[in-house]
């Protein structure tokens, strides 16, 4: 079973992703006020991070940032999702796929199952 990563600090979208992901048969971890992202996905070695823009621990594209420029985590796949349209900035520092909120739940497990299939390829 796919591991994701949660890193969102609206509690309301945190427990509707949770709830969403595991009907659809994923473990998910989250990323919670106090941790360190990197600590944690060396920690919890996720399959995929689904990272929201604006974390309180920092802005996401700076988090993405050092995920890829660390080498042991290129294999992890990142989606960035935000209510803004940021996907060409997203990109641009590495994500691999990012959804504009609201999304729906499709959008979601479409784009993280297509995501995995294509780094297992």
């Amino acid at each position: 079973m796919p591991k994701i990563l949660l890193a969102e600090d609206d509690p309301t979208m945190l427990s509707l992703l949770r709830t969403l992901l595991k009907m659809e048969g994923f473990e998910t971890v989250s990323l919670d006020s106090e941790a360190n992202l990197l600590e944690l996905i060396y920690r919890e070695r996720p399959d995929a991070v689904l990272l929201d823009v604006h974390l309180a621990q920092g802005h996401g594209v700076e988090l993405l940032r050092q995920i890829r420029s660390d080498p042991r985590l290129d294999r992890v796949l990142v989606i960035m999702q935000s209510g803004m349209n940021l996907a060409e900035e997203a990109r641009a520092a590495g994500a691999d796929d990012f959804l504009v909120k609201p999304y729906m739940p499709d959008t979601l497990i479409n784009a993280i199952k297509s995501g995995l299939a294509g780094r297992a390829a």
